[in-house]
């Protein structure tokens, strides 16, 4: 895949990095210091800053993805005058959010009843939203610049490296609850600073231009006309990923929502492999649709579909396998709290599935909002939000922690369907092949098979037999069923130089 193999593979080392340091944090540090409530009370800030700083692009960032190798092209760095334009327009977003929280604050606290920490720690929110914003914003010009990498490295694995220390200072008593809280709503604001110093010293991007340019005279209607669109699209699509946390929140308390976000990110792991390729595949397909070259898009389509459901199925299947063990291991750690981590099990499982079907389309998503069809973008988000919030709303009110795990189960299936059917009338796209659908059959098998083994009383040693067993037998399926011979290339060469190293030294 060129540019998008060679890129994906180093930020994909940085994401999964990442994703080791953020499981100490929430596997290990926050449920040894923190009691449910306070780990309730930091998931519910960042999936409302993230949802509210995507407010606050107004749409910027879609427009940043879509135009700005138009403005490179025809203007250069010098004479570019989007970086501005749209820092504007992120301001103003910034500004209106806060005139309406400062007229509401009364409303919404009281509409956290059930939450009172969240309700009186509200306003550290703002801060949090403002210096995502900021980073979301150099972020799209980033990865215009094919800097993929280097913004993954922040925000997977920086942040994450941060919060560790905070956690830290919080376990030592060095800082308290509140001050905490108040360093945690800053977190962005270093990795917004370099970024911004990475992108000026690169020659390649500068925000001293505020004078209009014939490009945005003629390209503004467009523009305009694709934010709305789109924006309202990620908006809606962000909505419906983030309600549950509001629903939980609102209906059932911080305790459970620390419970469904270890569930949530322990079935994020599968996405390691879909940001990496999210942030790469942007700018490519964006130049592809303007070259009008199918054959490459097709391409992409295709590798995307075989790389991510070979990795989605590994991880799913490690995920599946050891579920068990991480709600042993986090009762055991979290003994002063009482343990109660049960309901992780059916969480993770009914939530892995949901990501592993949205790996297993590809980069549809990308290649709609990145084509002239990108209003379908928009389309798809809404009918997101219109299955997933009264879904939720309804099986959380029913079935509890699991009714809001099959709503996403439903919602994704539904969405990514109609993705995928958009792309095979529209465009005759259709990645799959015989190999998808036996690999996708003797892995379940395999799975099975593994979770069959005899379980020791010491889940440390149940983690390694089974995770081992998996990795051996999964192996041996990709190599001999070969459905995405890029991985299977990769792990070849990594265990060859590996082999050599070690060979040499001795």
């Amino acid at each position: 895949m060129g540019i998008i193999q060679k890129q994906g593979i180093k930020s994909s080392y940085f994401i999964f990095l990442g994703f080791l340091i953020g499981a100490i944090n929430l596997l290990v540090l926050f449920p040894m210091f923190f009691s449910k409530n306070d780990q309730g009370l930091v998931r519910a800030m960042i999936d409302i800053g993230a949802t509210l700083s995507v407010f606050c692009t107004l749409g910027t960032l879609p427009v940043v993805y879509k135009f700005y190798p138009f403005y490179n092209h025809y203007l250069g760095t010098n004479k570019n005058e989007l970086p501005f334009i749209t820092l504007m327009i992120n301001l103003l977003g910034f500004g209106i959010l806060l005139l309406i929280g400062w007229n509401n604050k009364d409303f919404i606290i009281r509409k956290l009843g059930k939450s009172p920490s969240l309700g009186y720690y509200f306003s550290y929110i703002y801060p949090y939203t403002f210096f995502l914003l900021i980073f979301y914003w150099l972020e799209a010009f980033a990865w215009g610049l094919h800097k993929g990498v280097t913004t993954n490295f922040l925000r997977e694995t920086v942040i994450r490296l941060l919060t560790t220390i905070l956690i830290i200072l919080f376990g030592v008593h060095w800082i308290d609850l509140t001050q905490f809280i108040g360093l945690f709503s800053c977190i962005y604001l270093l990795p917004m600073l370099y970024l911004l110093y990475n992108l000026i010293q690169s020659g390649e991007w500068s925000i001293s231009n505020i004078k209009m340019s014939g490009v945005t005279k003629r390209l503004k209607g467009r523009m305009v006309s694709f934010a709305l669109f789109v924006f309202a699209g990620q908006f809606f699509n962000l909505l419906a990923r983030t309600n549950d946390t509001f629903m939980i929140v609102g209906l059932k308390g911080l305790s459970d929502a620390s419970i469904f976000a270890i569930a949530t990110y322990v079935s994020a792991i599968l996405e390691i492999p879909q940001r990496s390729l999210t942030s790469i595949s942007i700018p490519i397909l964006a130049k592809s649709w303007k070259e009008k070259d199918f054959a490459n898009i097709k391409h992409i389509y295709h590798k995307s579909v075989s790389n991510l459901l070979t990795v989605g199925l590994l991880l799913f299947g490690l995920i599946w396998l050891n579920i068990q063990n991480l709600v042993a291991f986090l009762n055991w750690i979290s003994h002063k709290q009482g343990g109660g981590y049960d309901a992780l099990v059916n969480l993770a499982f009914i939530m892995g599935l949901a990501k592993l079907i949205d790996l297993a389309t590809g980069v549809n998503a990308q290649i709609i909002g990145t084509s002239n069809y990108w209003k379908f973008d928009f389309f798809t988000n809404v009918m997101f939000v219109i299955v997933s919030i009264p879904l939720n709303f309804y099986l959380i009110k029913h079935y509890d922690l699991t009714g809001l795990a099959y709503s996403n189960l439903i919602a994704y299936t539904l969405y990514n369907s109609v993705r995928f059917g958009f792309l095979y009338k529209k465009f005759n796209l259709q990645p799959y092949s015989w190999k998808h659908g036996l690999f996708l059959i003797i892995s379940i098998g395999l799975m099975l098979l593994v979770h069959q083994i005899p379980a020791p009383e010491s889940f440390v040693l149940n983690i390694a037999i089974q995770s081992t067993a998996y990795g051996i037998g999964f192996y041996f399926l990709t190599a001999w069923i070969n459905p995405a011979p890029e991985i299977l290339n990769y792990f070849k060469e990594f265990v060859a130089k590996q082999s050599a190293r070690l060979f040499k030294k001795g």
